[in-house]
């Protein structure tokens, strides 16, 4: 199902499940847990286009064809079930993690349901019995009940009421208790946050032509002189150049001496690349990369390393990287399978492809890819492909990823290269020089979705990929004066200033890293990083250069409501205008900051 991208599962609970029965636990138990099962699959295989949902039949079968009587085993027969099966099964049918009891014509539909319940902790005083039993009825009464989904929902409430104990004075949470569970459950503490070596990176017209002839750049192709000529009046780099600058850092020899992981250079693959353009690349440069391990992740065949790459012209971001490096073999240790900090890549749609474009690479590609800096002898020595396991040398994946956005750019943006925003993109199968790629896309607003094949195997070489793209009228090369127009600008320079005299004190409170996303008419218009962490505490633009504890979404007027006391986070987060991921419970501490430090 995962490989072809589509899956329809239909579980069977039974009422027993649902509800329970005298005299039959043993099945109860197997029926309800199927739910389980069937909720865990929806919640996992929907990046897959897979979808899983769970019917209770009321149906007349063996089991019960000596008990009912034959007038109503003729009603509850299975063709009064098998309709909704085959509509849950239909490629249209976007239903997912649902729960339907059907028979003998009538279909319905369950839900969870909860009442608002009671808070019964006080201050200071341990939660009894005698308090339980004084808001029984409120516990138990179903009017205004609330209707919960998702498992975020479930804890929801318990994260709601924390937050009304702390506003009313009276139990507060156990502020090591994050700190411990984290550290029991990760063993890369030593690799995560580490920070490879700064390095710069510099380049000139040269390399850039350099780079887009290696993804395919022709002076067949008209419109492609302006990445390979530099006297070309509108001479520009390719957006995925981007990844030239960052590569360094894993070219260089810095995974090495990462701590805490042993890495066999011969085992590592390249597994997803991101790559987010703040302004569009100048056409020469030298750019200050630096390079931060995110995240790493356990997934049983493998570790995966996310490292991220920030590159900066002075003190303005340019461009971030965000490098999947899978270690094969060194997982099954236990290690956390998912995290908050990968960039996610996305399911095509399950239709027709709107554009399709092919090209067919030249037997020297690799050769001529590899001048920009990637000097893996897997691309160019046969002896060495051999060993590897390949029949002759392949050609770079990054290669592959620069040709499909040249794809995307050409047919959706006419070439414009201030109009790109972000790639990603997984590498799914190897490509070798002078077969004919195949990019297919679809339009989804300003994100372009696309899977790139190779012509005549079929194989998906690049495999849930998409291109984010600026609307025409909304170029990224506007988008630093739009910033200078928030009011949340001034709001982070005037604490950066601030926390110039009490940067220690604050540092000491909080102990965190948030990275703001700021939005204006529902866009996201600005990234700010406040650290609160490391040193006496800084702010800057541009997302963390490390990782977040939190990230925090939220528009530019509720930011000022939020900083100046007017808005309280933690209802601003359960209403939905603060959006947050990562260690949520440092809304506490933040409520507290601002309002020791509101009069900015």
């Amino acid at each position: 199902m995962k490989k072809q991208n589509f899956g329809r599962i239909i579980m069977t609970t039974s009422a027993s499940g649902i509800y329970g029965n005298f005299g039959q636990a043993n099945y109860s138990a197997a029926k309800l847990g199927l739910l389980g099962l069937s909720n865990t699959l929806a919640l996992e295989g929907k990046k897959n286009n897979i979808y899983c949902n769970t019917i209770a039949p009321i149906a007349g079968s063996r089991m019960t064809e000596n008990i009912l009587p034959q007038n109503m085993l003729e009603s509850l027969k299975p063709d009064y079930v098998a309709p909704l099966v085959l509509w849950l099964c239909h490629e249209s049918c976007e239903e997912n993690g649902g729960l339907f009891e059907v028979g003998a014509g009538w279909i319905g539909k369950l839900r969870w349901e909860r009442t608002l319940g009671a808070l019964v902790r006080q201050k200071n005083q341990p939660m009894t019995p005698e308090a339980v039993k004084a808001d029984w009825i409120q516990i138990c009464d179903f009017e205004n009940a609330s209707k919960p989904r998702s498992i975020e929902e479930s804890i929801g409430k318990a994260m709601e009421s924390l937050s009304k104990i702390d506003s009313d004075g009276r139990v507060s949470t156990n502020n090591t208790s994050h700190a411990a569970s984290s550290k029991a459950t990760s063993g890369f503490v030593g690799a995560i946050g580490h920070k490879l070596p700064p390095f710069s990176s510099s380049y000139t017209e040269l390399e850039a032509i350099m780079y887009a002839l290696g993804v395919g750049a022709s002076i067949k192709k008209p419109k492609d002189l302006k990445f390979i000529y530099e006297g070309n009046s509108d001479f520009s780099c390719l957006p995925t150049f981007g990844v030239i600058i960052a590569q360094k850092s894993i070219m260089g020899g810095g995974l090495a001496e990462i701590p805490g992981l042993s890495i066999n250079f011969a085992k590592v693959l390249h597994g997803e690349q991101y790559l987010e353009l703040y302004k569009p690349l100048p056409r020469a440069g030298n750019l200050k990369c630096e390079a931060v391990v995110a995240d790493v992740l356990d997934k049983g065949s493998g570790l995966v390393i996310l490292m991220d790459v920030y590159s900066y012209s002075g003190k303005e971001l340019v461009c971030y990287n965000q490098f999947s490096l899978f270690l094969v073999g060194s997982g099954g240790i236990g290690g956390k399978r998912t995290s908050d900090k990968v960039k996610e890549a996305v399911a095509i749609p399950n239709r027709r492809p709107d554009a399709v474009l092919t090209e067919t690479t030249s037997f020297n590609q690799a050769a001529l890819y590899r001048l920009s800096g990637d000097w893996n002898p897997l691309h160019i020595d046969p002896n060495f492909a051999s060993l590897a396991g390949f029949n002759t040398p392949i050609l770079h994946g990054l290669c592959t990823f620069g040709f499909s956005a040249r794809h995307v750019l050409q047919q959706f943006a006419d070439n414009d290269v201030s109009r790109f925003k972000a790639i990603k993109a997984r590498f799914a199968k190897p490509v070798y020089p002078g077969q004919t790629l195949q990019t297919e896309m679809w339009k989804e607003g300003n994100r372009i979705h696309f899977q790139t094949k190779t012509q005549g195997t079929g194989d998906i070489v690049i495999s849930n990929a998409y291109v984010d793209l600026v609307p025409k009228s909304d170029t990224l090369d506007k988008t630093p004066s739009e910033g200078a127009e928030l009011q949340s600008a001034l709001v982070f320079e005037e604490i950066g200033r601030r926390l110039q005299d009490v940067g220690p004190e604050v540092v000491k409170k909080v102990n965190a890293v948030f990275e703001w996303h700021i939005t204006k008419g529902g866009k996201a218009v600005a990234k700010w990083t406040t650290d609160l962490k490391n040193g006496t505490g800084k702010v800057y633009q541009g997302p963390a250069k490390g990782p977040a504890d939190a990230t925090i979404i939220l528009s530019d007027e509720d930011f000022m409501d939020l900083v100046v006391g007017k808005l309280d986070p933690q209802k601003a987060f359960f209403s939905g205008r603060l959006k947050a991921r990562g260690n949520i419970m440092l809304g506490l501490k933040l409520q507290t900051i601002f309002k020791d430090y509101a009069k900015l």
